[in-house]
């Protein structure tokens, strides 16, 4: 014949030891998580947002003036940006360039070595899969600045 346990009381100082130990652990995931979340994002997109906020309307009219239309790939490692004008022809930029990076971090910055190739704007880069915005500056032939911000998925 075997012999039964006794069932284990629960008592108060269990149920106190059990409710602690719950928010502890719930406590101490939060504030690791939130220690990451500060060290890896900055949170600064620009450093004065009231100078950055100044002419913002004329610069923004002068650039839908242009009419330009920009479409970003990234798939295995290279990196197209095809800037065209309202007739679907290549837009005449005069000067470009790009910072490729997360979107949350600017650990992974790179700027891309670009070339045109008679259609696109287009480089080679060393990025993992995932999210990663793309930041394009441009300046057409008139001196016209163009800024566009384009999140992609690197695909492989």
């Amino acid at each position: 014949m075997t012999a039964q346990s006794k069932p284990r009381e629960l008592t108060g100082r269990k149920v106190l030891a059990i409710t602690v130990g719950a928010f502890a652990v719930i406590i101490g995931v939060n504030l690791v998580m939130a220690y990451y979340a500060v060290g890896t994002f900055p949170g600064l997109v620009v450093r004065n947002s009231y100078v950055a906020s100044q002419g913002f309307n004329e610069r923004l009219a002068a650039q839908q003036a242009l009419g330009w239309t920009t479409e970003a790939t990234l798939i295995d490692g290279h990196l197209a940006i095809r800037i065209t004008t309202e007739d679907g022809r290549p837009a005449p930029v005069a000067t470009i360039s790009a910072v490729l990076g997360r979107p949350t971090t600017t650990r992974e910055d790179v700027t891309p070595d670009l070339r045109y190739d008679g259609g696109a704007f287009v480089a080679d880069v060393d990025a993992d899969h995932g999210n990663w915005d793309l930041r394009i500056s441009a300046e057409a032939g008139d001196g016209t600045e163009y800024a566009y911000l384009v999140n992609i998925v690197h695909q492989r």
